[in-house]
This record gives C-alpha cells, structure tokens and sequence, in this order.
C-alpha cells in the first residue's frame, strides 16, 4: 500500500484528503491511500516516520511549513528561497522538500497574463506571500508588498502609505491578495485598500478561493478590472505534488 497524508495541526478540514480520495476513484488509482496525521508538535515527525513504512508522500499544513525542515535531507531550490516546505517526497530513506504553492500560483499566473507583466502590489506579507513573492521573481515581474505594520525593510509599504500615496495603484496594476480578508466566513471584508483607485486597467488575482467570489474581487470588477480566485493553483498545486511523489522531479 502507497500511503500519503498530511501533517499539520489542527486538521478539522483537509482539501487534501478529499481531493486526492477523490483522485484514486476517479481515475482507478489502486493501492494507495491518503491520511491525516495531526501533530501537537513538530518533534512526533520522526515517530510518524518510524511507524508509517508506507510513507512516500506528505502535504504540510500550518503551522509546520517552516518548522519541518531541519528534519529534511534535502530542498528544492526554489524551497530554498521560499524558506517554508508544503511537500514532501519519502524515497530511500531520504525527505526532499517542496513548495508546491510557488508552482501553482507561477503556472496559473503566467497563464492568466499571458505575454503582458504588469507590475504587482501584494497584499500581505504572510507566509503565503513567500511563494507568491518568488513566482514573481522568476517571471521577472516588479513588485511591491503591503503590510498593516510598518517596517524597515525596502519594497514594503503599509495600507496607510497606500492611502497616502494613491498613485502607487497606477503604476501596480496587478494585485495579489496573500491575506485571508475576505475568507469564509468572513466574506464582507476586504483588505483597506483605497478602492477609489481602483479602475478598468486593473486585474487581481486572489488567493482565497472560499468564496469563489471574494468581495475584494467584485470592487475590482465594479470598475471593469479582471479578476481570479485561488481554485486553480490549488488544484495545480495539488498535481504538482502527485507528479513530486511519483516522478521525483519537477
């Protein structure tokens, strides 16, 4: 038997079993299964290891995505710069670390905009915004984040310098939302952006996909922008991390 699972804690809802129990049946995929394992603590990897033979593949979950690496062998470069693991391939004795959210959000991405690369405001400085960050490194778009808090570091702005400064949402017309404002259950809410900046030239892609229809994404609509949910690079991410554990490569 070919076990998957996924770590995290706490796991009271996993997009990850449904999809992939989903997966063997649909596709007649025999001799495999996929488990939650919810750790109180990242130090019961390794006992999770020892008694799951079976293991050649895990998903992680919050809050182990950048405490799981010490226990890795190896990561995948652009793991690496990302600094937080979402995957995880079991082969030989030796885990290989992944982020498949930096694949998903760069292939859905490219193949929304196409050829044009408008500069990018993302809003968020989370870790979701870490493989959003690098995707947009390596397509070679400009970028800048926004934070609630004020920080030093370059290329960071705070809601309120948005405010202050509105021309920014002229010369960044692509925004990425990192946060989850505006999730279920709390679909009303919006990140404070000043929407009056907002217009027809716009695009947003949003990371939330429950809702589907975030209210974020209809204040961009509302002035003639174009907008785009989170399903598709979960679904991409998910696959990417079915072709890691059965190829090894990517």
């Amino acid at each position: 038997m070919r076990q998957f699972g996924l770590i995290g804690f706490p796991l009271t809802h996993s997009f990850s079993k449904k999809y992939f129990s989903d997966k063997f049946e649909r596709e007649g995929i025999e001799g495999c299964r996929y488990d939650l394992f919810e750790l109180t603590r990242i130090e019961e990897f390794p006992m999770l290891l020892e008694r799951s033979p079976e293991l050649i593949g895990l998903n992680v979950t919050i809050p182990y995505k950048v405490q799981v690496m010490p226990f890795l062998n190896e990561l995948d470069p652009a793991c690496r710069a990302i600094g937080a693991v979402n995957c995880i391939r079991i082969s030989k004795g030796k885990l290989r670390g992944y982020n498949t959210d930096y694949i998903g959000f760069k292939d859905s991405l490219e193949a929304w905009l196409g050829q044009i690369k408008p500069k990018a405001l993302v809003l968020g400085t989370g870790g979701a915004s870490r493989a959003v960050i690098q995707a947009l490194l390596d397509l070679n778009i400009e970028h800048l984040q926004v934070s609630r808090a004020a920080t030093n570091e370059n290329g960071i702005l705070t809601y309120k310098q948005l405010h202050d400064y509105k021309q920014v949402l002229d010369n960044y017309q692509l925004l990425i939302n990192t946060t989850p404002v505006g999730m279920y259950p709390h679909v009303d809410e919006l990140p404070p952006i000043p929407l009056d900046g907002l217009s027809s030239r716009h695009l947003l892609y949003d990371l939330i996909y429950n809702p589907q229809h975030t209210a974020l994404m209809r204040a961009v609509e509302s002035k003639g922008g174009k907008t785009k949910n989170g399903m598709e690079m979960l679904y991409l991410q998910a696959e990417a991390a079915w072709k890691i554990w059965n190829q090894g490569i990517f």
